[in-house]
């Protein structure tokens, strides 16, 4: 299987997960109306974390700055080349997913 055939596999095993095209070539997860990230293609992956979270993440060298939003904390991105990065972009989708679903079921 590809990278984002892999991500893909296992992001939409998640219970309320929905995976599409977006509008910009993108290929999105949501739970809800929340992305929780987008692949574009087999080599890269991008985020939105809170900037706290960004941080962490940056500093820990498993994202770097949105070519979109350069300098800007929150919008992130990751290359995939290897199979650890494969494993790391759904470890990154997942914290988004935790925090997504958490958040639905304290607003319930």
């Amino acid at each position: 299987m590809t990278a984002s055939q892999q991500i893909t596999a296992e992001v939409t095993s998640w219970e309320g997960v929905e995976a599409a095209p977006g509008r910009r070539g993108e290929f999105a997860f949501k739970v809800g109306r929340r992305e929780i990230g987008h692949l574009h293609g087999d080599h890269a992956a991008h985020f939105s974390f809170p900037k706290d979270v960004w941080a962490e993440l940056y500093a820990a060298g498993r994202v770097v700055h949105h070519p979109v939003f350069p300098g800007k904390e929150g919008p992130a991105a990751r290359r995939i080349e290897t199979e650890d990065d494969v494993r790391d972009v759904i470890a990154l989708m997942r914290l988004n997913y935790d925090r997504a679903t958490s958040s639905h079921s304290s607003a319930a």
